[in-house]
């Protein structure tokens, strides 16, 4: 979760779904201070390391491939992120180290279920069935050689039933790809192979731009210089 406006404003698309009732107080405050709603923001921690939870690895699906709504939500959600795949193995690495280890980048979309988010992060552990269901990427991989350099300025698009929801920038991650991996790696055997994704792009996720997903739908990431991710909704 390396971009600090997609917390925030998923935070604040959470409070306009599913608790409508404080929305008047968090307006209230922001107009009056000229501040972000203090519970809108992450932890300390947060601003400390780079967040992220462990996914399941074998529930993938490529471009092209059709994804079910899982039988317990009614909000399935997408979220553009750019994921790097780790080309050599890595332990307590240094931010410069892991440029080098880097060997390549893929679009992913990382599905969730948005009305059993709340109530599962909020047993103090998580997230578990709002996520493992299933995770998409695209099909060709971009070499680091290619992309590293430019990884942090890419226009990114989302369609849905080919109508543009939003456009976006991959810039202002507060962490790096190289910092997130390195933390990662902190007394933990890394893997060639691996995948670690930045984090969704602020606004390229329903919770925030307010288009969820329906049975028939298709949406489709558009990613510059690295092509397009597009998956059916059944």
């Amino acid at each position: 979760m390396l971009y600090e406006k997609h917390a925030i404003e998923a935070a604040r698309g959470f409070v306009r779904k599913y608790l409508p009732k404080l929305l008047p107080i968090v307006k209230f405050y922001e107009a009056i201070t000229g501040k972000t709603f203090p519970k809108l923001k992450p932890s300390t921690r947060y601003y400390k390391y780079p967040i992220f939870y462990m996914g399941n690895h074998l529930n993938f699906i490529a471009d092209g491939d059709s994804i079910a709504i899982p039988s317990y939500t009614k909000e399935l959600d997408y979220e553009l992120e750019i994921a790097a795949i780790l080309g050599k193995p890595l332990k307590n690495a240094k931010p410069e180290d892991v440029s080098s280890a880097i060997a390549g980048f893929v679009i992913l979309n990382d599905f969730s279920a948005r009305d059993v988010q709340l109530d599962e992060m909020g047993s103090g552990f998580g997230p578990m069935k709002t996520k493992n269901f299933g995770s998409s990427i695209s099909t060709i991989v971009i070499s680091a050689d290619e992309l590293l350099s430019t990884i942090d300025n890419l226009s990114v698009e989302v369609l849905i039933n080919d109508k543009v929801i939003t456009k976006a920038n991959s810039s202002n991650k507060l962490f790096s790809f190289q910092e997130a991996i390195a933390y990662a790696s902190w007394e933990e055997q890394l893997h060639p192979g691996e995948l670690f994704a930045s984090g969704t792009i602020p606004t390229c996720t329903g919770i925030e731009n307010g288009k969820m997903l329906q049975s028939g739908d298709t949406v489709t990431f558009i990613v510059d210089k690295m092509g397009t991710l597009s998956n059916k909704v059944k």
